[in-house]
């Protein structure tokens, strides 16, 4: 395993810094980076910070800072320290830049702003604590979008992820037994789309649920012909309602969450005229 320092620097929260290096390093097999995290980067002094540190661990810089007397330092430190340095968003800001024939405004945070997007995510996410695990049912019909699963198909961090999103998602559990809930089939407005999953998997993650609570492997709730029958008949169920189903067996949360806001979006295309208007 080799390993090697990585200082990301920003002048915000260091949220796209951060996610931007992890999608590059997860590329390479056999790399652990030492992560220094420098955010909130906006003065001389805190910057001063930044450059002790890069001088005492050698290593890679990215950085996302829009102050141009901040950058001018910052990279002029890592030239004379031979040390790679590189501002992440630049070719985008300058190829949208060149694009739309205007200057980017170089503030820093501004896609923190507290505006009506961010307000619109807030409500999301409120929405969907409210609405987990069958809660709250009689105003449904205000989601975006409707999970249904069975018990660990990831139905609760897909929603706080579409949420984050500022997608309004409730999720709602196929329990053996237990009908679904009279207010789903008075629903028009939301997708409402089935999650399902391989039951060999589901065992394995049921069960290690079981020793988290302490709780016997015996239980029905693990049994691997039980599990397998549950899955089944959720599919059927799914079928039948012409629900689209996605199988997150193998895919992350990240992946089932694009794959819903895909279906979304073609749901949303397909009311509207090619002139726009709301068929």
């Amino acid at each position: 395993m080799k390993e090697f320092h990585l200082h990301l620097v920003s002048d915000a929260t260091g949220e796209t810094i951060n996610s931007v290096a992890r999608a590059c390093v997860i590329q390479f097999d056999d790399v652990r980076p030492i992560e220094h995290f420098w955010n909130l980067v906006r003065t001389d002094r805190q910057l001063d910070l930044v450059l002790e540190g890069i001088r005492d661990n050698h290593g890679l810089v990215m950085f996302t800072l829009v102050d141009e007397t901040l950058r001018r330092r910052l990279q002029d430190f890592c030239r004379e320290m031979q040390v790679p340095c590189i501002p992440v968003l630049d070719p985008l800001i300058n190829a949208l830049a060149a694009f739309l024939g205007v200057e980017s405004q170089r503030q820093p945070g501004r896609q923190h702003v507290l505006d009506a997007e961010y307000f619109s995510r807030i409500d999301a996410v409120d929405f969907a604590l409210s609405h987990d695990d069958g809660q709250s049912n009689w105003d449904l019909h205000e989601a975006d979008v409707v999970l249904i699963g069975v018990s660990r198909s990831s139905k609760t961090p897909t929603c706080i992820y579409l949420a984050n999103r500022g997608i309004k998602a409730a999720n709602i559990p196929l329990v053996p037994g237990s009908p679904l809930p009279a207010e789903l089939d008075m629903l028009t407005r939301p997708l409402i789309v089935g999650l399902t999953k391989d039951p060999d998997r589901l065992v394995q993650i049921r069960r290690n649920r079981l020793k988290l609570l302490n709780q016997g492997e015996g239980s029905s709730y693990a049994d691997p012909e039980l599990v397998r029958a549950e899955v089944q008949e959720a599919r059927r169920l799914f079928s039948r309602r012409g629900w689209p189903v996605i199988d997150v067996s193998r895919r992350s949360i990240e992946e089932t969450a694009a794959e819903i806001m895909m279906l979304l979006a073609r749901r949303q295309s397909a009311n509207f005229s090619p002139e726009g208007k709301k068929i």
